[in-house]
């Protein structure tokens, strides 16, 4: 199958990669922010924001697909936008879907960086801004599990982007709807082999982030100089 790719196959990790790829960006586009700001920030309904977030991370796919199929629907709100059964739709729902996973472990990992360093920081006279840089330098590896968990949901999924995308053949069909296809209809062993695929999509993915993780480490000395330069 790899060897000698069919139409369908490319089909398939075309709509399976750009799915992955803007759900993951947008999802920490959006969530950075928000995780940050629950991290760091002491506002009165900061915990019940927090606890929305962790609450967020069991939200029911299938659920989250029905709610965003019914608003993109022709009679629905969002119907003239026409998202209903295109990867774009997809896009949406899975966004929905990742966002809780980064902002809750982007909130975590920031909470968990020792207090005295960020102290130290405003001792030094740094802007919100250059604070909130630094809280994300030395939170990196929560981050980049994040990105991960965001990117992993992504590949996985098929309840919510089966009913807003439909599962249409060539159109969008992701691997886990074509693993979910072969399977419905007796073919297990192209199902197996979708599934194989996947798994080296994933590890694949997982590695080339993981890569760039242990390559930031050369950053981490300059952290402190950085957040120095503030105050100068």
């Amino acid at each position: 199958m790899l060897l000698h790719p069919t139409p369908d196959l490319l089909s398939i990790l075309r709509v399976t990669l750009e799915l992955v790829f803007w759900a993951t960006l947008l999802a920490m586009l959006i969530g950075l922010p928000i995780g940050l700001a629950l991290g760091l920030g002491r506002f009165r309904t900061r915990r019940v924001w927090l606890g929305v977030a962790n609450g967020g991370l069991g939200l029911p796919p299938v659920v989250v697909g029905l709610f965003v199929a019914l608003i993109l629907f022709r009679g629905g709100p969002l119907g003239g936008l026409h998202l209903i059964y295109t990867v774009r739709g997809m896009v949406l729902a899975q966004t929905i879907l990742a966002l809780p996973i980064v902002v809750a472990l982007t909130a975590s990992s920031v909470q968990a960086i020792d207090p005295s360093l960020l102290q130290q920081a405003g001792a030094l006279g740094a802007s919100r801004w250059r604070l909130s840089v630094f809280a994300l330098r030395e939170a990196r590896t929560g981050v980049f599990v994040a990105a991960m968990a965001a990117m992993g949901a992504s590949l996985s999924e098929v309840g919510a982007v089966v009913l807003v995308g439909g599962n249409l053949e060539r159109e969008t069909r992701t691997m886990a709807g074509a693993i979910l296809t072969s399977l419905s209809g007796g073919y297990y062993a192209e199902g197996i082999a979708l599934g194989i695929i996947l798994l080296g999509l994933t590890f694949l993915l997982a590695a080339a982030l993981t890569f760039i993780q242990h390559s930031s480490k050369a950053a981490t000395a300059s952290s402190v100089r950085y957040v120095s330069s503030a105050a100068r």
